[in-house]
Formats: C-alpha cells, structure tokens, sequence
C-alpha cells in the first residue's frame, strides 16, 4: 500500500449546520471561530490591547458568490462566536440587515469593531493552493499583529496554511479504495458498516454505541429536515422570487394515477423540502455537502415513511453511506468549486444509492455497483448556481440526484450476474480529471452556464 490509510472520521464528513452551502458558511463560520482562538494563543495582551480592526479577505468561489451564498454573514457570525451545529438560521438572517451595522468582535476583554466594508471579496482567481481562500488578519492600524490563511476545501472541511491533521488513533482496517474496501470485507469476513464502525472507534476512541446513538441524530436531523420542508410554504430569500414548492409537489404527487408515478413524485418532493430548508440557511446535514443536503434525506425520508423502516434499522445504511463519500473525497473532491457539481450531487446520489443497496440488505459488490452508477451519470455535472444561491439550478438537481440512486441501485441490483465493467475507483478517478479540465467559470463561481445565461421571466 503506497497511500496511507484513509483516516476520515464519519462525522467530519457528516456534520449538522447552517446552509447554503458548506464551503461557503460551515467552513467560513469555523475560520471566525478559530481566528479568534489563535489570536488568544499566539498575541500577547499588549498588542490584543493595541488592535483597531479585523479584515477578512475571501477569494475563488467565496468571493465570486459569497454574498448569495452567506459567507459574509457566516464569517461575521464566526467572528462573533458562533458555532455551525448549534448557530440559528434567525441569526444568521439577522445580520447586517444594512451595511452600517457595526458588531464588537470579543478578544478577550477587547472589544473590536467590525463592519461591512471590512469583509473583502478578492480576486476569484489567485494563486493560493486551494481554490477557496480566506485570510483574516487583525491589525493595530495598518500594522498587521496576526493573520492566517484558511482554505475551505469542501464539505465543510477547512484546514490553513500550515496545518496538520489532529493526531488519530491507527486505524484497524486499512483501505484507500473502493477495491481495498472489498478486500477487507471479503478476507475478514466483515460487512462495509462493520468496518467502519470499527475504524471509528480506532480513530476516534468512541465506543459503537456512540457511533450509532450520533448517526440515529444525524438520521432525525435529515428526516426532520424534509418535515419542515414539506410543511413550509411561501418565498425563499433572495432576489429571484422563489416559490417553496415541496409541500404543493408532495400533495400533487399522490394524485398521481400510477403507484410508479406517485413513489417517484414524492421521493423528488421530499428532495425538494430538504433542498429548500437548505437554501433557506436552516440547519442541515452536508452528505457529502449543504448543496446536496436533499439527496440523502430523502431517501431516508422515503424508507422511513413508505418502507416502514426505524432510524436505527439505518444506521448501518448511513455507515456505507459515509465510507463512498469519504472514498469520494479523498480520491477526487466533494467540492463544488474544485470538481463541479459532480462531486456534490453527483457522490450525494452514490451515497444514497449505496444507504439504499445496504438498506435492502444486499452485498458489498451490490452497494459498490449502484453507487458506481449513481456517480458515473453525473459525470461533468457543471455547479452554476444562479446569481451564488444555492436556489438554481441546486435545489431541483437535489431531486434528480435521490432518483438517479434509488435507480442506480434498482439497476443494480437486476444486473446482478452479469459483469459490471466499471468499478467505483476508476469513476472517482474520472471525476477528479474532469474536474481538473473544468473551466473555472463552471465551479461555483456563477460565471458560467445557467448562472451567464438564467434570465428570470
């Protein structure tokens, strides 16, 4: 083995905020949180006592569409002390209502001002290592006293220059591939959510038990996401003009003649809810992001409510879930603004296919194939986000993304005995190339395709 071990814990791919969008207000919000940490670890009193100003410089893709997106307000929150699992979507919304509010940033017991103007959207194409950058700096005038340079690298995930990955536990079973993975199950004798279950607690030191009461609330954080959306009615924010559409969907679906015709209706309703909720800046679950954070839910939501499935009988589902979205991204990106929107609904549709091939009890080669499936036929999938909202074309690729696995999977399964001629890791690997020949226009920079041409009518 060349590679080191993968060694992502489940709940640093799956964790609960605020949306649009992960990289550009969980990963945002976390920076203000740590910047204020650094400082009180590396400033000493006198020079804290000194500071006049705080500057938060952001650039790629959180400068290109960062107001649409909320980074503005997400960094400020951060900045303020907020946290992305428990921050409000009514505080969020709260802030600078006018561009002349000005917050007290607290240092200790410094107070520093902090208004619009000193949130700086740079260039969107630099020469930074990491498409989505931020440097925030705290100044005494024009001297800067300390500064770090963040880089939002997807799903949440932020690392800044210099970092090192907190130490881990070693892990028990080693993998770096979906082939290694297979390995694993086949000589150990050992399902996917074993293996995972297991990892965890290597690398974490949280115990199974844990694992699964974490997962259950990550589980009730996704259904309840699709709850609110479908009971919502009325505009999303932003300038378009929106209607919330889930809740009259859902009603139209099940006047549908066709028992295909209503399942399929109200899988895309509930995929539209949980997206909804999302571009709403409600709290959410990135799987593997905030723009997909329909995906998933709503097949939860559908073998919950239409199977008669519990929330523990999928804790074992979302394991294998969590390990195609961490294979995803290590091996490429699940970053709209890295790889497009291919590695956002595109590995959201192959985690749902995979939770639905393990729901259905079927074998890891079963979940491989459908999961495979699910990514294969996003390939090249552009993010174009309508003036940075994660509203168009976000929140209807959400429901094509949850009917496209529980297809894929379907697929899969009646394949069964004949020879699947593409495996997950080649797809994985395709996704990152094309990534890396996709102008920049078309990664979430709202440049390109429908976010040039959208005319709103």
């Amino acid at each position: 083995m060349n590679r080191p071990p993968i060694d992502v814990s489940i709940f640093e791919l799956l964790k609960v905020g605020p949306g649009p969008s992960s990289s550009h207000t969980i990963a945002p919000m976390k920076a203000g949180n740590d910047f204020l940490e650094y400082v009180r670890q590396t400033c000493p009193k006198e020079e804290i006592d000194q500071a006049t100003r705080i500057t938060v410089r952001l650039f790629g893709s959180l400068s290109a569409t960062g107001k649409g997106h909320g980074t503005d307000r997400a960094v400020t929150a951060g900045l303020l002390g907020k946290e992305p699992a428990s921050c409000e979507a009514d505080f969020l919304d709260g802030l600078f209502l006018t561009e002349q509010e000005t917050y007290q940033i607290a240092i200790g017991k410094k107070k520093i001002p902090f208004v619009y103007s000193d949130i700086i959207f740079d260039g969107i194409k630099h020469t930074y290592p990491y498409s989505n950058t931020m440097i925030i700096a705290l100044f005494a005038e024009h001297r800067i006293l300390q500064q770090r340079e963040y880089y939002s690298v997807g799903g949440g995930f932020l690392q800044w220059q210099g970092w090192t990955p907190e130490p881990k536990g070693e892990i028990k079973h080693k993998f770096t591939s979906m082939e290694e993975l297979q390995k694993c199950v086949e000589e150990k004798n050992l399902s996917i959510p074993q293996i995972m279950l297991e990892n965890e607690e290597a690398l974490t030191g949280m115990k199974p038990e844990e694992t699964k009461q974490k997962m259950i609330y990550i589980i009730n954080v996704m259904y309840n996401c699709v709850v609110d959306g479908l009971n919502s009615e009325g505009k999303l924010k932003g300038p378009y003009n929106l209607d919330r559409r889930a809740k009259d969907m859902f009603r139209r679906a099940e006047m549908l003649t066709s028992k295909e015709d209503i399942f399929i209706g109200r899988l895309s309703a509930r995929a539209q809810a949980a997206a909804e909720e999302n571009a709403q800046g409600h709290r959410i679950v990135t799987a593997p992001t905030a723009g997909a954070a329909g995906v998933l839910p709503a097949v939860i939501h559908t073998l919950i409510d239409d199977k008669k499935f519990m929330d523990m009988d999928l804790v074992a589902p979302m394991l294998t879930a969590a390990a195609i979205g961490i294979l995803a991204k290590v091996n490429a990106s699940i970053s709209g603004a890295e790889v497009g929107c291919q590695g956002e609904i595109g590995v959201g549709s192959s985690m749902a296919a995979a939770l639905f091939a393990q729901a259905m009890n079927h074998s890891s080669l079963i979940v491989e194939h459908a999961a495979e499936l699910a990514l294969q036929h996003h390939l090249g999938m552009t993010c174009d986000p309508v003036g940075g909202y994660v509203q168009i074309p976000c929140i209807s690729r959400c429901a094509m993304g949850a009917v496209r696995a529980w297809n894929a999977c379907i697929m899969a399964i009646i394949g069964v005995g004949t020879r699947h001629p593409v495996k997950l890791d080649l797809t994985i690997q395709v996704m990152a190339n094309t990534g890396k020949d996709m102008k920049t226009k078309y990664k979430e920079t709202a440049k390109g395709g429908l976010a040039l041409l959208y005319k709103e009518c």
